[in-house]
């Protein structure tokens, strides 16, 4: 049987942004399963100690962007690393990704999380807005409309908290985050042990 990787994931994450396209080519090489788990970041960070980006001290703010743009060349990425619309709420996108995954499978939704990332670090885009989530949903093939209406179900809802529990309880404290075989691994910088953890 393939090995699963749980991937928790927060769409407007840079790093995420930066690892996805490497993350799928590893699952795809090493025919593993991804379980796909958007989950609330704002809520973990409250737990954890985290800071979100503009509540950071001056020197912290200054230094993530230098090594934003050592991993924009290191993984050979478009990325701005002032975008229009970041930070934005994070609930949407999230929300959105799992009415995707409901309607379509993970695959569609991984495929819809790459581009996500490309939207807000590339392409200027806010997405948190239900016009731009369904466009990206439509340039992919899916029913953009549909899904914005899905995306505020209850059973989105349950899913989104139950992904977020699943992160408390996993001891999640940033993005991109990646569970093999109850082995933790944060950043998309750990994709070599990603893979090395696929392999054995």
């Amino acid at each position: 049987m393939p090995k699963q990787i749980d991937y928790f994931l927060s769409p407007a994450s840079p790093y995420a942004y930066l690892g996805h396209a490497r993350f799928m080519q590893i699952v795809e090489q090493q025919d593993a399963e991804v379980i796909l788990k958007p989950f609330d970041m704002v809520k973990i960070f409250s737990l954890s100690g985290g800071v979100p980006v503009a509540q950071r001290a001056p020197q912290r703010q200054a230094y993530r962007l230098t090594e934003l743009a050592r991993w924009r060349a290191q993984m050979k990425r478009p990325l701005n690393l002032h975008p229009k619309f970041f930070p934005a709420p994070g609930d949407p996108a999230s929300k959105f990704l799992i009415a995707a995954q409901q309607a379509h499978g993970t695959q569609a939704a991984l495929q819809l999380a790459g581009a996500l990332g490309q939207a807000v670090w590339a392409d200027e885009k806010n997405i948190a807005d239900p016009d731009t989530l369904a466009a990206l949903a439509q340039s992919l093939g899916l029913d953009g409309q549909a899904l914005v209406a899905a995306a505020q179900s209850d059973s989105v809802a349950a899913d989104y908290a139950r992904h977020t529990d699943e992160a408390i309880a996993a001891d999640v404290f940033g993005v991109p985050w990646y569970r093999i075989a109850g082995e933790n691994f944060w950043g998309q910088d750990r994709l070599d042990f990603v893979e090395q953890a696929l392999k054995s």
